[in-house]
C-alpha cells in the first residue's frame, strides 16, 4: 500500500501517469562512454518511507565520466545505473511518508543517508551513481529523507545541477569557516564547480579571482562578477599573480580542483592560515613531497570536501533563492543523445554544467 492507493501503471492526483516499465541507461562495462547503453525496467513501487519520482533532468560531473572509463578510484560496479544529480516529481508516496505529496519537485541528496554533520565511512557508501544506482533513468524511488525541495524558481534542467556541483562548492566556502564580505577566493577553471564557486563567493559579497586557459571562458567569469582574472597558459606562475593582485597576502579560500598538478601553486598563492578545498584532480599527477611543509609553514588548512550533507543542501537552496542564483548551464542534451552529453563533457568546451533532458514531457 502507498498513499493515494497508487499501483504502478494507475494515474496520481496530478495527473501524469505512472507506467509499469520505463527506461534507463546502464554500463556493462567500464571501459569508455561507448558501453552507455538503455534498457527497460520494472518501475518499483516505494517502500513505507519511500518516494517514487518521475526522473526530469540529469546533470553530468567530471566523477561520471571517471566511472564509465574505469578510472574512478571507488566502488566499481559493472551494469550500474550513472550519474548522481538529478531533479525530478514525487509521483507516488509510500505509507510512512509525511513530508513529501504527489507534484512535489525534488532532488535527491548525492549520499542517501548523509543527512547531516559530517561525512562517515557509512554514509560515503550512500553515493549515487557509484555505491548505489544512480539516476539516469525515467523513474527511481528515494528514502524520503534524502531529498530536498527544488527552489520554486529554477527549472527541472537548473536545478539537476545542484546536488554535487553546487552543494560541493558551497561546503567549501560555507563550511568550518565561511567566506565574509570582502574575502578573496580563488576559483580554478570554468567547470561546474569552480563556476558555483564563483557565484557563492559573488552572492556573499567576497572579491573572486579566477583562472582558465582561455580568454572566452574569462569573460564569462568576469559576467558573472569574478573581479581578477588569469589565464594560466599566458601566467603559467599563477600564484604569484595572485599574490600580486592581493597586495602579498594571498587568499581566503581555494576552490582547487586540479589536485596534485596544482597543489604546490595553491600554496603559494593562499593567505596564512587560508583555506584550500580540494575538490578534484583535473590537473594530473606532480611532485607533492614539499607539500607537507608548504602546508606547515603556510598554517594552511588543507580539507577533502566530499559533497555535503542533506541539511548543508538545504541551506544552500535557501541562499540560492534569496540571491535568485541560476545556475549556467552550458548545453542540454535529450535522453538519447547520453553519450553525446558525455563526450562534450570529456572535450572540457563547456562552461559550467551539462544537462540531459530524461523526461518526454
Amino acid at each position: 500500500m502507498v498513499k493515494t492507493d497508487l499501483p504502478a501503471g494507475s494515474t496520481p492526483a496530478n495527473g501524469s501517469a505512472v507506467p509499469t516499465k520505463a527506461r534507463q541507461y546502464f554500463l556493462p562495462k567500464l571501459d569508455g562512454v561507448h558501453n552507455l547503453a538503455v534498457r527497460e525496467f520494472d518501475v518499483p513501487l516505494p517502500k513505507a518511507n519511500e518516494v517514487l519520482v518521475k526522473v526530469h533532468a540529469v546533470s553530468l560531473n567530471f566523477r561520471d565520466l571517471t566511472i564509465a572509463t574505469g578510472t574512478y578510484r571507488g566502488p566499481k560496479h559493472e551494469n550500474l545505473v550513472p550519474c548522481s544529480d538529478m531533479a525530478g516529481e514525487v509521483v507516488v508516496v509510500g505509507d510512512d511518508v509525511e513530508k513529501w505529496t504527489v507534484g512535489d519537485r525534488v532532488c535527491a541528496n548525492f549520499s542517501q543517508a548523509h543527512l547531516h554533520g559530517d561525512i562517515t565511512p557509512e554514509t560515503a557508501n550512500t553515493a549515487l551513481g557509484g555505491s548505489l544506482e544512480g539516476v539516469l533513468t525515467e523513474y527511481r524511488a528515494f528514502p524520503a529523507d534524502s531529498l530536498v525541495r527544488v527552489p520554486q524558481y529554477l527549472t527541472y534542467e537548473e536545478a539537476s545541477t545542484l546536488p554535487c556541483a553546487a552543494l560541493t562548492a558551497y561546503n567549501a566556502l560555507h563550511g568550518p569557516t565561511p567566506i565574509k564580505g570582502g574575502d578573496w577566493v580563488l576559483v580554478q577553471g570554468t567547470g561546474g564547480v569552480s563556476i558555483f564557486g564563483l557565484q557563492i563567493a559573488v552572492a556573499s559579497g567576497a572579491n573572486v579571482i579566477a583562472t582558465s586557459s582561455s580568454d572566452e571562458k574569462l569573460e564569462q567569469a568576469k559576467r558573472l562578477g569574478a573581479n581578477h582574472t588569469i589565464n594560466y597558459k599566458k601566467i603559467p606562475d599563477w600564484e604569484k599573480e595572485v599574490q600580486i593582485i592581493t597586495g602579498g597576502r594571498g587568499v581566503d579560500h581555494i576552490i582547487e580542483v586540479g589536485g596534485p598538478g596544482t597543489l604546490n601553486q595553491s600554496l603559494d598563492a593562499v593567505r596564512m592560515a587560508g583555506w584550500i578545498h580540494v575538490i578534484g584532480f583535473l590537473a594530473g599527477n606532480a611532485d607533492v613531497s614539499n607539500v607537507p611543509l608548504k602546508t606547515l609553514f603556510k598554517a594552511a588548512i588543507v580539507r577533502g570536501i566530499l559533497i555535503g550533507s542533506r541539511t548543508q543542501f538545504e541551506d544552500m537552496n535557501r541562499l540560492f533563492s534569496a540571491r535568485q542564483i541560476h545556475p549556467v548551464v552550458d548545453k542540454v542534451f535529450d535522453f538519447e543523445q547520453a553519450q553525446e552529453a558525455y563526450k562534450h563533457l570529456e572535450s572540457q568546451k563547456h562552461i559550467g554544467k551539462i544537462v540531459i533532458k530524461v523526461s518526454r514531457q
